[in-house]
């Protein structure tokens, strides 16, 4: 997912203030990385977080996950999309 412009578009945040764009970019796409890796890592035992730790290449990352949390897409797109409504129900917030 690319977090750009037209995703602020698309969250109806094409009105925040230049100077705060780049950083809330950067906040949402940590903070989704954190919510997914906690959410997968919840069904994996500590070997498996262990031997996972170990994986530095992306493909072969990918691979893992699909053998031993073959649910990863399915919690990738769900926390994607509860934090697009949490971000939406705050707009008026962030703008």
């Amino acid at each position: 997912m690319q977090f750009d412009d037209s995703f602020l578009q698309e969250m109806g945040l094409q009105a925040m203030p230049e100077d705060q764009k780049k950083a809330f970019l950067d906040y949402v796409q940590e903070e989704l990385e954190v919510r997914i890796g906690e959410r997968i890592s919840r069904g994996l035992t500590d070997v498996q977080l262990n031997e996972f730790d170990l994986i530095t290449d992306p493909a072969e990352a990918a691979k893992w996950l699909e053998e031993n949390r073959p649910d990863y897409r399915e919690i990738v797109t769900r926390t994607i999309e509860e934090m697009k409504a949490e971000i939406r129900a705050n707009r008026n917030k962030l703008v």
